[in-house]
């Protein structure tokens, strides 16, 4: 039988070398317990024979308390095993699901776009969580059971070799048998994890979306997609349980022929007199104790076929590579950065969860052709257009969320390339009109958790953007638990805490996706506030949805169809009455920016 996991071998001793001394006590522990169970079958067989032979009551005293203290001992010492290694999987596995949490935050945009937040979930989480008891028993249950079995084997064949060699076929068979069982039942588990995966990606869309599939009468379909994933994944999770079930078959049926060898070889060389009464017992306890460490491998096999497909998929996801080599190693300079577009044109790969066209191919969709700009040091540019105008992806590409296919995107008048990622987006710091609030305080949501930063540097900037007041006012003030769906704050609110964390960073580039006209009246002016202060002495790209903000841009650029068919100064553009600029202000087209 070949045991799964030359990888999952690999993933133990990379996580599990830190913790070597206590895999040293597991395993002295583990030895210990061995010898035990082994040593009180022997006991029990001089006990027998001294009590047929009509030995002396005190020796058959002994034999008895020695038997039940060595029970007792190992008891403890089995207990102790369990303890040690749980807390070696529960730091190894802990640290897997970090690194691999690292790895996916290191991930560009596009795999993020190709996976959702469910899938990843399983993965982090479900995949590692079938390596826990991997990491915990695998000592225990594989290598301390078969090191149990081949102590019963050799202590057969000391006795006697027609005793020994049944029980070693019968145990190379039952291994074999499981080994064969194992290869055929892998596949399924593999597969079946995949669509958990899939399945959980479902629900976390769907939970997600929960207020709009309510809304426009999309709980039927849902509920039906539900069963369907349902209905695909029952007959891959029957036959994956049915592997299982045959090695637990087959065990009862190679452990009953087991006890027919052990009772005929026993029972033939005690009549000719070879072994005593006590060594017919002992043959048939070691027999009866072969089947504890068997069944146990066989349970911790089955175990092993998820944990082989976890860890393949884990492997998959840890050779995942970014598309954003972060190779860079230019720093960025203090102060307001310059911001340059050289006919950058981006086009979006497109997700492997989109359905291809009926020749299997999918198209890129191109958002920005040959798009040039340049945006001074400590200048507002406005960005004007459609939705699906390429205004976002602009300022992504800013941030380097992605990178684009031509042209060169630069900020301070360095390629965004050659700049560290890590310095880049302390630089270059962008805040959505989708705000993601974590469930923590507020003094969590703006500092993002970093506890370098104190609660002066917070309430001084809050003091700064005006904001120090409203914040101290909440319930609890910094301490007010928020998060993002029962926070009790407006879109608005959640924005100016986005506000306040850009501030703290003090970015070179600020790129603002302007509020929405949504706002009453006491926060949008806490907000207009808020922006002026942020952007002050900063460079900043404003995706304006309102023509009425456009006050701060210093620069327009309007895009439509992923071109900037019109940009300039302000002040030029709007005195210009053939400008497209100004023909918007005249007409008050607002829908044109919406």
């Amino acid at each position: 039988m070949r045991l799964p996991l030359r990888d999952g071998l690999s993933l133990l001793a990379r996580y599990v070398r830190p913790h070597g001394r206590w895999v040293a006590a597991l395993a002295v522990l583990v030895l210990t317990t061995i010898g035990l169970r082994l040593v009180n079958p022997q006991i029990l067989r001089h006990f027998i024979d001294t009590a047929t032979a009509g030995g002396e009551r005190g020796i058959l005293i002994r034999d008895a308390l020695l038997f039940f203290g060595i029970a007792v001992l190992a008891q403890l010492v089995s207990v102790a095993a369990t303890y040690v290694g749980e807390t070696v999987a529960w730091s190894a596995t802990n640290a897997l699901r970090l690194d691999l949490l690292r790895h996916a935050l290191a991930l560009d945009a596009t795999f993020h776009k190709d996976h959702t937040p469910g899938q990843l979930i399983e993965r982090i989480d479900g995949d590692v969580a079938t390596l826990s008891n991997f990491f915990s028993r695998f000592t225990i249950d594989i290598l301390g059971n078969a090191a149990l079995v081949v102590g019963i084997i050799a202590l057969l064949f000391r006795e006697d070799w027609r005793i020994g060699l049944p029980m070693l076929v019968f145990a190379v068979l039952t291994a074999w048998l499981l080994g064969r069982i194992r290869a055929v039942a892998v596949p399924h588990w593999t597969t079946y994890r995949k669509l958990v995966a899939e399945f959980f990606g479902f629900i976390g869309e769907r939970l997600g979306g929960t207020e709009d599939l309510r809304a426009n009468g999309a709980v039927g379909y849902t509920l039906q997609r539900f069963f369907a994933l349902c209905r695909q994944l029952y007959p891959v999770r029957w036959r994956s349980a049915l592997a299982g079930y045959a090695m637990w078959m087959a065990n009862v049926a190679l452990f009953t022929a087991g006890y027919a060898i052990a009772f005929g070889v026993g029972a033939t060389l005690w009549r000719a007199s070879v072994i005593t009464l006590g060594t017919v017992y002992l043959v048939f306890t070691y027999t009866e104790l072969l089947r504890g460490p068997i069944s146990e491998m066989r349970e911790q096999i089955t175990d092993l076929q998820r944990a082989e497909a976890g860890v393949r998929r884990i492997r998959e996801m840890l050779a995942a590579s970014s598309a954003l080599p972060d190779d860079g190693t230019t720093p960025l300079p203090d102060g307001a950065l310059p911001v340059a577009f050289e006919d950058v044109t981006f086009a979006y790969h497109p997700s492997r969860r989109e359905e291809p066209a009926a020749d299997g191919h999918v198209e890129p969709t191109v958002a920005l052709r040959d798009v040039h700009l340049s945006i001074p040091a400590g200048t507002t540019l406005g960005l004007l257009g459609r939705t699906g105008s390429g205004k976002t992806t602009l300022a992504r590409l800013v941030a380097r969320l992605y990178d684009c296919q031509d042209g060169a995107v630069h900020v301070g008048c360095v390629p965004v390339a050659d700049v560290p990622l890590h310095e880049l987006r302390r630089r270059v710091r962008m805040v959505s009109q989708d705000v993601q609030l974590f469930r923590a305080t507020v003094r969590e949501n703006v500092r993002l958790f970093d506890p370098s930063v104190s609660d002066e540097r917070i309430l001084s900037a809050l003091d700064e953007l005006g904001l120090r007041d409203w914040v101290l006012a909440l319930p609890q003030g910094l301490d007010t638990l928020v998060g993002s769906s029962d926070a009790g704050l407006s879109a608005g609110q959640a924005q100016l805490l986005a506000l306040a964390r850009a501030f703290l960073a003090d970015p070179g580039v600020v790129i603002l996706d302007e509020a929405s006209s949504r706002l009453d009246p006491a926060t949008e002016r806490l907000l207009e506030k808020a922006v002026d202060r942020l952007l002050a002495g900063r460079t900043a790209i404003l995706i304006a949805h309102r023509l009425s903000t456009i006050r701060r841009a210093d620069q327009i650029a309007i895009l439509e169809n992923g071109c900037v068919i019109e940009s300039g100064e302000r002040e030029a553009l709007t005195r210009d009455p053939r400008s497209r600029l100004a023909h918007l202000l005249a007409t008050g087209m607002e829908e044109v920016l919406a």
